[in-house]
């Protein structure tokens, strides 16, 4: 069984709520260009109802993306201006917008329109609510997630399985017993890509108020990934992959072992015992830049040196740019 973190949302749900909101984006690519009045602000979000505007504005100070600033003396001019926070949360929209290019019925991006905030709101219910944990690992039926995930009343897991459905998320599968299974699509496999790039910035700029990286967290990530792994044909062999989690003095780790053939994935499971060929372990902070930036030097390798390198790059090149071929370190 698994369960939801106690504010319910997970790391990285919160930088994607906000960025399903139209007027969040426009607000923050309006300040992009520069301070601007609140005026001129309304006007380049197509002018919604002052007190929603000054909600999102509000909401948006209370991240530290943006903040007011009086120029010249009292009584002066009240200007917004967005903050290095604010900068970084756009780096999200643009992971999120490429993410949204590659959707199965033709591109959703940019972020705005309601079949985008649609998908990106799926994509982040269903992180939050461990769906994806469940569905990364296998199939399942709605039956099935009932008793899998006890959070949630049946109504309420039908309703997000249906958003994951309408997006293209999920897949239907044949099945043997009662009910449709459904299964990750690649979309949902590449959205794994802007979830990483939320959590990264939630770590950095929202860390008092983010739920920390968990175990479920770690293997969805992983699960959902690893499918996406081309890597050199002739290779071939099991890795380890660990992140150190930490909760107060509690020390953990948490993750899953690969086991490629032929450059292509034969298995991925969550237990980490045994004696795999190679191994790559790191703090979150330092997974977070591997896959993300490509910088691994903040990981332990250990064992086949070629086979976690390039299964390092692999992650990366998968989820936000390839590069072929690939030259082993």
């Amino acid at each position: 069984m698994v369960t939801s973190s106690r504010n319910g949302l997970r790391s990285g749900a919160q930088a994607l709520i906000l960025l399903a909101a139209p007027l969040n984006i426009a607000v923050l690519r309006a300040l992009e260009q520069g301070p601007q009045q609140q005026i001129d602000l309304r006007a380049a979000a197509g002018l919604p109802a002052q007190t929603t505007l000054r909600a999102q504005l509000r909401r948006l100070e209370g991240i530290q993306a943006i903040e007011k600033r009086r120029r010249n003396r009292f009584p002066g001019v009240l200007e917004y201006e967005i903050t290095s926070a604010g900068r970084d949360l756009l780096l999200v929209a643009d992971a999120l917008d490429r993410w949204l290019e590659r959707a199965p019925g033709g591109s959703l991006a940019p972020l705005g329109d309601g079949a985008a905030k649609a998908a990106v709101k799926a994509l982040a219910e269903s992180w939050s609510t461990t769906m994806l944990r469940a569905i990364a690992a296998k199939p399942h039926s709605l039956t099935e997630l009932t008793k899998v995930i006890r959070t949630l009343n049946y109504p309420s897991l039908e309703r997000r399985l249906n958003a994951l459905r309408l997006a293209g998320l999920v897949e239907a599968r044949t099945g043997a017993g009662r009910g449709t299974p459904y299964a990750a699509s690649d979309w949902l496999r590449n959205g794994v890509a802007p979830l990483v790039v939320a959590c990264s910035w939630e770590q950095q700029h929202l860390r008092r108020d983010s739920a920390p990286l968990t175990q479920i967290d770690v293997e969805a990530t992983f699960l959902l990934a690893v499918p996406l792994l081309r890597l050199s044909g002739d290779l071939s062999g099991s890795c380890r992959l660990a992140v150190e989690l930490s909760n107060g003095r509690k020390h953990s780790h948490a993750g899953v072992v690969v086991e490629m053939a032929g450059g292509r994935p034969a298995s991925c499971g969550t237990r980490l015992d045994g004696y795999p060929d190679a191994w790559i372990s790191g703090a979150p902070s330092a997974w977070l830049s591997a896959v993300i930036d490509d910088d691994a030097k903040h990981l332990q390798l250990g064992g086949d040196s070629r086979l976690s390198r390039e299964l390092i790059g692999g992650l990366h090149d998968a989820l936000f740019g390839a590069r072929s071929p690939r030259t082993p370190a």
